[in-house]
């Protein structure tokens, strides 16, 4: 199945299904908190196996006590698609697990 880029308003009706997400340039993007380092970088290593099962990959930064991703879809000029609202509702659902919020 072929990738294609979202209209804007798309992608606006799209946020509101990844709450917390947003728009930040050309990229979606989502900062997380959690209550330990260490839970921050677990959940690093889940983001990881779910970014490996989609085959699509987000920039993300661990820091002390947060995890932030930023994603857009290269193949496609760096545009926002499906995939990467994907990627966010799987990382949205792994989430709570962690403590992440």
């Amino acid at each position: 199945m072929a990738v294609e880029p979202l209209a804007q308003q798309e992608i606006e009706s799209r946020l509101t299904e990844v709450p917390g997400w947003s728009l930040d340039g050309d990229r979606l993007a989502r900062g997380y908190r959690l209550d330990s380092h260490f839970a921050a970088a677990a959940f690093v290593v889940h983001i990881a196996r779910i970014q490996d099962e989609l085959d699509h990959h987000a920039d993300v930064t661990l820091g002390y006590h947060t995890v932030t991703l930023t994603v857009n879809t290269h193949s496609v000029g760096g545009a926002v698609t499906a995939l990467d609202f994907e990627l966010a509702h799987r990382v949205e659902d792994i989430a709570p697990g962690h403590g992440a919020h």
